[in-house]
């Protein structure tokens, strides 16, 4: 399947928008996109999942390991989901501790 990735910038974040479904063959296309808004040396990541319809363990690592590197750097990756399914995802998996979670993207921004 095939994913489609834009990124903007914003205010001093980097938003990413995702379409598609983000799985081991389309994850390296998100990790790109995420290692290029840490490069900029953005505070804030936003990655805009809304439009995502499947995510698989891959994906997860590498939003998992983005937010490590933010971190370090002090900053943040926050997500935007609105998918019940890649919420639930999220919070099975524990990792909606790890991330802060929007409904949109204005909310998100706001948040930075």
């Amino acid at each position: 399947m095939n994913v489609l990735i834009n990124n903007t910038l914003t205010h001093d974040a980097f938003v990413i928008e995702v379409d598609g479904e983000v799985d081991v063959y389309t994850a390296p296309r998100l990790k790109e996109a995420l290692t290029e808004g840490l490069d900029l040396r953005r505070r804030t990541l936003v990655v805009d999942l809304t439009r995502v319809d499947f995510l698989d363990s891959t994906a997860l690592g590498v939003l998992v390991g983005a937010q490590r590197t933010a971190r370090e750097d002090g900053g943040e990756v926050h997500l935007v989901v609105g998918s019940p399914y890649i919420a639930k995802m999220f919070k099975i998996t524990g990792f909606d501790t790890l991330f802060v979670i929007h409904a949109s993207v204005d909310e998100a921004l706001g948040a930075a």
